[in-house]
């Protein structure tokens, strides 16, 4: 009787342990991501807004900076993405990923590939306006568009993807290899 109270009490541990969200499990808090640039369910303000396609915005990627990563993190990725664009699958407007784990901000303006703030290593992957870097808000005119911001604690210390990846198949490798999310979302409209 008390062997099998053992193995059932052993068996609801696992099962509540795998019932957590990984970025719950290591025991350091909720994983979170926030920004002193754009407040949770806000309008995101004209500094980092895209500047072309008719918007005229100053395009600058805003400071992030994030808390409590699972146990056993090597490294994050940081997707954004608007769902809400009229493609049939949304539209990426930064990808960066291999981000150190000993990483916890990033300044604003880091997805600028020129100014070179991102941490040694990281690397800005192709969104859908067809280059690296960031590239702000600018839907077309009408409802507001969701962007989410997602910090991803990855399992592995380097993404193997092609240096030409899109951002689907890096999307695709970092969701493989995610331990936890951390997310923020801003909305724009015009």
């Amino acid at each position: 009787m008390k062997a099998a109270w053992t193995v059932g009490a052993a068996l609801a541990a696992t099962m509540m342990t795998a019932a957590m969200p990984a970025a719950q499990a290591g025991g350091g808090g909720k994983f979170t991501l926030t920004s002193p640039d754009i407040a949770a369910g806000k309008t995101i303000a004209a500094t980092q807004v895209f500047n072309g396609f008719g918007c005229s915005g100053g395009n600058i990627s805003p400071a992030l900076s994030w808390s409590n990563a699972p146990a056993g993190t090597q490294s994050f990725a940081l997707l954004v993405h608007d769902p809400d664009a009229p493609t049939g699958s949304g539209w990426w407007h930064w990808v960066v990923y291999n981000i150190p784990a000993g990483t916890s901000s990033l300044p604003a303006g880091a997805g600028d590939p020129q100014k070179k703030l991102l941490p040694a290593g990281a690397v800005q992957g192709r969104t859908d306006f067809g280059t690296s870097g960031y590239g702000g808000p600018c839907p077309p005119p009408g409802k507001p568009h969701r962007y989410y911001f997602r910090l991803y604690a990855l399992k592995v210390a380097k993404l193997d993807v092609p240096a030409d990846a899109t951002a689907a198949l890096i999307g695709f490798s970092v969701n493989a290899a995610s331990l936890g999310k951390a997310e923020l979302m801003g909305l724009y409209g015009r």
